[in-house]
């Protein structure tokens, strides 16, 4: 190698040179990528504007679609009653339409039995039946069944085709059909929402980017911020589908016979494209380039002449740091690495070193290399009382979560290391042998000490930790309610029977919900799901610290009511249950709240040993009371 000296002076200008050459191409490169990236970006944002538009329109329109079909109806509901109260109104038109007007609907139209019009506010109408078209063909099914109330979708009507929404429903004697129209005014506003002419008209563009909506059917530019572009093919103004489709990320076109930069996405049926000409795309690159070079060149001179006139300060510093690294490995550090190569001397100086320091991490490494090579995370760590430094493999930061920091405050101290095993060894998991949970994770540890040396073996056994836990949760829990399942609950009175003892005064409840099939049949299964649910969050928070609920299936339930100090306590926690059982609601959603209640029978176990005989006997009386409650209500 040659003299420190003349090697810094040579290469100093040799390097600045290239590098100066090199980040100038660079600069350009990336200001060009950069703003493609960003001309990108822009049109990405503005189409989640776009769309987050169309969102929020689609969702007004459902609200303002289901709020026009409920008062559609409840308005005909309205009207049948005032119909059935005051038959007299059927023979006069005039009294009808001031019905209408009082209930701010369109139309009456009065059904016969047989599906006819005999009476309303458009006497054009009468003799009109269930099959005089597609509009009123809709309503024939409430001939065969009373009870259906419908509703029907914004559609043209069968006399006038104009756009409207009708509701129908039998009177409560059932002796006529009321059908109500209305003009869904509200509803066609917000659908005029969700057209491109109205979208386009929300945003205020910049004035160097065009914004372009083009039909992906047929090519025909359907919106734009170029009002002269509308309903022309694409292609007159320089663009083609071919590049729209596959150039997602952007493309450079000739549009209206300019250079421009093109960004299209597909939302809905169209193509929506920023367009951003390519002089305004690169219009500060080249000013930019020459202010950066200068300032390169400038920051160049200025290091090359402060290098160069403190060579030697920084040589000595250069074996300064050397002595430092030697301390550090002496006192036990032997991760440092030397690895000085600004002369012949230094460079020669650490490699000696290095090759000295390697032939006591050898086995370090090995071991590394062997642990590397199982599925499993396993660290293994090492330290000593004459060496305060702790040497462990790569996974053991990793195994105890350990942040950098952290790890390397940790291998500096073997105290502040054996304190951190100590109390994770204060945390052991179940009846597992030197498992231990530290936050969300489970790590095996064991260890061996000869005379002052410390070995150690670290495995995470997170994973199939885990996976037994969640093989045991679903065997013994109810995946609906999170209670016990059957299985769970035999295995939980089988140990408690086991020792009668501990159990005290006990009780064993059979508990069935009521109404299951009701709330099913009106509300979906969805809300029979959320019924029961809310019967189990009841039972789940019955009796904290002396009870345990569990779910056989279906609308059955289990309460093992258990632990109390005197039979007057547990009958006061049975007639406490007995005041929740018509005295709580159920809630379905966030607005629907419907009554909960369930029967119950019990039986005290007395220190009985066969639960199942007592699970059938409080089974039995079950459903004696449930039949005494249902007497109790059809008498009412």
């Amino acid at each position: 190698m040659k003299p420190l000296r003349k090697m810094i002076s040579r290469y100093m200008n040799l390097v600045t040179l290239i590098l100066i050459s090199f980040l100038t191409i660079v600069i350009v490169y990336v200001q060009v990528a950069d703003t493609h990236r960003q001309a990108y970006n822009d049109a990405v944002v503005t189409f989640q504007q776009i769309e987050h538009v169309l969102e929020e329109n689609n969702a007004e329109l459902a609200e303002i679609s289901e709020e026009y079909s409920q008062t559609c109806l409840y308005n005909a509901e309205a009207i049948a009653y005032l119909i059935q109260d005051k038959p007299s109104v059927l023979d006069s038109v005039d009294e009808l339409r001031r019905i209408a007007v009082f209930m701010e609907v369109d139309e009456i139209h009065i059904f016969d039995e047989t599906g006819r019009i005999f009476a309303g506010t458009h006497p054009e109408y009468f003799d009109y039946t269930f099959d005089s078209g597609e509009q009123m063909v809709f309503f024939k099914p409430m001939l065969a069944d009373k009870s259906l109330k419908l509703v029907q979708d914004i559609m043209p009507n069968t006399a006038e085709a104009k756009m409207m929404q009708y509701s129908a429903l039998w009177s409560a004697d059932e002796k006529f059909i009321v059908q109500v129209g209305m003009s869904p005014v509200n509803v066609m506003k917000a659908t005029q929402k969700n057209e491109l002419s109205y979208i386009f008209s929300l945003f205020r563009v910049n004035p160097e980017a065009s914004y372009y909506a083009i039909d992906q059917a047929s090519g025909e530019i359907v919106g734009s911020t170029d009002l002269g572009c509308v309903h022309k093919n694409i292609e007159a103004v320089g663009l083609s589908l071919s590049d729209i489709t596959v150039q997602s990320k952007g493309f450079h076109a000739t549009v209206n016979g300019q250079d421009s930069f093109c960004v299209f996405k597909p939302i809905g049926s169209s193509y929506i494209g920023r367009i951003l000409t390519n002089r305004e795309l690169y219009e500060w690159i080249m000013l930019n380039t020459v202010v950066l070079c200068s300032c390169l060149i400038i920051i160049a001179v200025v290091l090359m002449r402060a290098v160069t006139g403190y060579m030697n300060r920084y040589v000595v510093d250069d074996i300064y740091r050397i002595n430092q690294k030697l301390h550090a490995i002496a006192a036990g550090n032997l991760d440092e690495v030397i690895d000085i190569h600004s002369s012949t001397e230094l460079s020669e100086l650490s490699g000696d070193i290095n090759r000295m320091k390697k032939s006591l991490l050898d086995n370090s490494r090995k071991m590394s290399y062997v642990l590397s090579k199982t599925n499993l995370y396993i660290g293994v760590y090492e330290y000593n009382e004459h060496m305060r430094q702790v040497r462990f493999t790569e996974y053991v930061p990793q195994i105890l979560g350990l942040t950098p920091e952290r790890a390397r405050e940790l291998s500096c101290d073997y105290r502040a290391f054996g304190d951190f095993l100590s109390d994770l060894r204060s945390r052991p998991f179940a009846d597992e042998a030197n498992v231990y949970r530290l936050d969300e994770r489970y790590i095996k540890a064991e260890e061996i000490s000869e005379s002052s040396n410390v070995f150690g073996v670290l495995i995470d056994v997170t994973e199939d930790t885990i996976k037994r836990l969640q093989i045991e949760r679903e065997r013994d829990y109810d995946h609906l309610t999170g209670l016990y399942n059957r299985g769970g609950l035999e295995n939980f009175l089988a140990s408690c029977f086991q020792k009668p003892e501990e159990m005290r005064e006990s009780a064993l409840v059979m508990i069935d919900a009521d109404n299951l099939k009701v709330v099913n049949d009106t509300y979906g299964h969805e809300g029979g799901d959320a019924y029961l649910k809310q019967l189990a969050g009841l039972l789940g928070e019955f009796a904290p610290g002396h009870s345990i609920a569990a779910r056989l299936g279906g609308d059955e339930f289990v309460l093992f009511l258990y632990r109390y100090q005197t039979r007057a306590a547990l009958s006061d926690a049975l007639t406490a249950l007995e005041g929740l059982q018509n005295n709580s609601r159920a809630r379905l959603n966030d607005e629907l709240y419907v009554p909960l209640g369930f029967s119950f029978g019990y039986c005290m176990t007395e220190r009985h040993t066969d639960y199942r005989a007592l699970l059938k006997e409080a089974d039995e009386k079950m459903y004696e009371n449930k039949k005494f409650r249902k007497s109790g209500r059809d008498s009412r």
